[in-house]
């Protein structure tokens, strides 16, 4: 019976209409708590993730594009995550390190702290001082077989967006996770430098880790040299996962296999 009076008097469409009325009415007040509605939500979401961490910090933003400092930093993801402290002074960072050793994560770490940094004011650091970046990363790249490209191909084409934002004249974060793995040993290395190369600039801050080894020699002068490192103890390996400076001494390919 209430379904044929309502469309025996039109009593959807007039209730409809009514309301469009009142909305017009209060366009602005609706939109006001409406905003108001979702920056509480958002506030209280920040302060909810920030009271979940060990510490935090309020980044500063005042740093030239290639001067980042944090002590501290740790990956808001990783349980007991082994803190690192992180100075590039006027240079990039070449990371080398054995498999499993922490590099990546390092430099995924630098990269999520980062972005939070710039968008809800928080690092899960003691300190963190950078510029305002164009973050940009080339990491965990995979074929993909339904378009038929290979690794190398969309590997290429994710450091060529990289280089790209390099040419933005914006500071610039470039992530780089080892460098044409895709590829060749000689034919890497060689490719390698080239764009570690082209990337140091000096609006700027490149991170790269890398297996190859010879890359250390060929960029010491233009990047700061780290590692991360591990021990062998009884047919174990122990990893401290602590950042290192100068150029890698171990292997554990072999090891491991």
């Amino acid at each position: 019976l209430g379904e044929y009076l309502k469309m025996m008097f039109l009593l959807e469409p007039l209730f409809f209409f009514s309301s469009l009325k009142k909305i017009g009415k209060f366009g602005p007040e609706l939109e006001f708590l409406y905003c108001q509605m979702g920056y509480t939500d958002m506030v209280i979401s920040i302060a909810s993730y920030r009271e979940s961490l060990p510490y935090h910090c309020i980044p500063d933003f005042s740093a030239p594009p290639r001067m980042m400092s944090a002590a501290g930093l740790c990956h808001p993801l990783i349980e007991d995550c082994v803190p690192n402290d992180i100075h590039t002074g006027d240079k990039g960072m070449l990371i080398t390190g054995s498999n499993m050793s922490g590099k990546t994560t390092f430099i995924r770490t630098v990269a999520v702290n980062a972005v939070l940094a710039q968008t809800i004011h928080t690092c899960y650091a003691q300190s963190y001082s950078a510029a305002l970046y164009l973050i940009s990363s080339s990491i965990s790249i995979s074929d993909e077989l339904t378009e038929g490209k290979s690794y190398y191909q969309a590997e290429v084409e994710s450091i060529h967006r990289l280089l790209k934002d390099s040419e933005s004249g914006k500071s610039c974060l470039l992530i780089l996770d080892e460098v044409f793995k895709g590829t060749n040993t000689v034919e890497r290395v060689a490719a390698g430098y080239a764009l570690l190369s082209y990337l140091d600039k000096p609006n700027s801050l490149t991170l790269v880790s890398t297996h190859d080894i010879e890359l250390n020699e060929m960029l010491h002068k233009q990047y700061h040299l780290y590692h991360f490192q591990e021990e062998v103890a009884e047919n174990e390996l122990f990893f401290d996962h602590k950042l290192h400076e100068g150029p890698l001494k171990t292997r554990n390919a072999l090891k491991i296999l």
